[in-house]
């Protein structure tokens, strides 16, 4: 099942509690701001996930997984090539 559009495990979040976060996949706006550019691109070019992209992991996904506050070290692109593999299964 998908949990997000770039490939965060909600799940294992700490701010989906706090927040009460529905999962980006579930709302139309984020709970942190106006917009996330990672949901909007991925909802616009009509993905479920960032791995279903052509240009998957693109400048934007990468910035975001690897940030120095934020990231997490590329785990979200793994996930979303895990992802990748169960919808090729389908």
């Amino acid at each position: 099942m998908i949990e997000s559009r770039c490939g965060i495990l909600c799940s294992e979040c700490d701010y989906r509690k706090k927040m009460n976060c529905k999962r980006c996949v579930c709302i139309d706006k984020p709970f942190w701001g106006d917009i996330c550019p990672l949901k909007s691109c991925c909802e616009d070019a009509e993905h479920e996930h960032c791995g279903q992209c052509d240009k998957f992991p693109c400048e934007l996904l990468n910035e975001f997984s690897y940030d120095k506050e934020q990231g997490d070290n590329g785990k979200r692109i793994e996930q979303c090539k895990t992802w990748m593999t169960s919808d090729s299964l389908d």
